[in-house]
């Protein structure tokens, strides 16, 4: 995704993104590697964001072939129980941003009717759309606004300096800049704040954030660029030394276990990670963070997905089961739509949830990683 931030800049916000390795979609994986999930990198201005590909299939199937592709809503695992007036009044708010012709009206219409009950926003959905299933199994992981405490001045704890774009650091694509562990190596300058270490990596992971002081004052860090080396994550490199069990990769388990051994311990465990996040720090308006389709991310209903199959604005049912981390919710099984994209969100069938801010959307966030089945929401007069 874009820079994505809390409110003006979309960038991407994780806290499972945090450290865990990025995952392709592709089918349901071996217990090998273990919980890696999407870091929360910036995407491609809007303009230069690939649309989904169209279909090889033209023309549209029909008869048997098309009954064969396209689902009732009321197959759908789940559906029974859906919220379905909480969804439809979701897709009122966000449906903006659909470029599709056949959803571009469905939401005209549903805008036009205005706020509709339970039972009366079931039958508006069953009666417009009907549902394509992606093929094969993917990963669901989930992301969540985070507040982290800083200081305006550096003391034992609070050791971290947040750097400002450097002047020098150029186009990263052709030249990627200094490391890590060379940037890290450098005086710090004139540092926006100051952070506990491995929260300023978690929140160069996510991208953004909102950065609490001593003196009650709050500051959103807002992303400002990247040193352009490959992200890598740590997770697996944890669990495969034996710092973490292997149903507990989770984003709290490695931070608790980063803050535990603050100091050249926990460096040593992030410099793993080569790639650097820069920052300039913007007023904190309270308003929930903004997603690559340039709108306000609902929480439960938001999805960063790949651009290159997926288009912003699109419904989706999602239908994510079998957890690999402790202490994860069993399923989720609700509509959603795409808004916003992640750096290491790829393939089809791969999506990352936004679950809403603070620490209770944190723990959540931080222990999702399902296997996923993903269901695109096609208009019914749509070929």
């Amino acid at each position: 995704m874009r820079g994505r931030s809390f409110g003006a800049t979309p960038v991407a916000l994780a806290l499972i993104a945090l450290i865990l390795a990025a995952c392709a979609s592709q089918p349901k994986p071996a217990p090998a590697p273990l919980p890696s999930a999407p870091e929360r990198l910036p995407a491609p201005p809007a303009e230069a964001r690939a649309s989904r590909p169209p279909s090889p299939n033209a023309p549209s199937p029909t008869g048997p072939e098309a009954a064969a592709r396209f689902l009732p809503l009321t197959a759908l695992r789940g559906w029974e129980a859906e919220d379905h007036a909480a969804a439809l009044a979701v897709f009122r708010e966000t449906c903006g941003a659909a470029r599709d012709p056949g959803l571009a009206q469905a939401c005209r219409d549903a805008r036009a009717l205005g706020p509709l009950d339970r039972q009366q926003s079931r039958r508006f959905l069953e009666a417009r759309f009907r549902a394509e299933a992606a093929h094969g199994e993917g990963v669901l992981t989930a992301y969540f606004a985070p507040e982290y405490p800083a200081r305006h001045a550096p003391d034992d704890e609070f050791s971290a300096p947040v750097r400002p774009r450097p002047a020098d650091l150029g186009d990263t694509t052709a030249q990627p800049y200094l490391d890590r562990t060379a940037i890290e190596a450098l005086p710090p300058g004139k540092p926006l704040a100051w952070m506990r270490p491995e929260d300023l990596f978690f929140l160069q992971v996510q991208g953004s954030g909102v950065l609490t002081f001593e003196d009650g004052g709050r500051m959103k860090a807002l992303y400002a660029g990247n040193n352009g080396r490959p992200f890598v994550g740590i997770a697996n490199p944890m669990r495969d030394k034996g710092l973490l069990a292997p149903d507990n990769v989770s984003a709290d388990s490695i931070r608790a276990w980063l803050s535990a051994h603050r100091g050249p311990d926990a460096a040593a465990i992030m410099r793993l990670d080569p790639r650097y996040a820069f920052f300039r720090l913007g007023p904190d308006d309270g308003k929930p963070p903004v997603g690559s389709a340039n709108l306000p991310l609902p929480a439960g209903r938001a999805l960063a997905v790949d651009p290159a199959y997926h288009q912003m604005g699109e419904l989706y049912w999602i239908d994510a089961g079998a957890p690999i981390l402790a202490g994860a919710f069993p399923t989720y099984r609700r509509l959603a739509l795409a808004l916003d994209t992640g750096g290491a969100i790829k393939g089809d069938v791969r999506a990352d949830l936004f679950v809403g801010a603070g620490a209770v959307a944190g723990a959540e966030a931080g222990r999702v990683r399902h296997t996923l089945k993903l269901y695109r929401l096609v208009p019914k007069d749509a070929p």
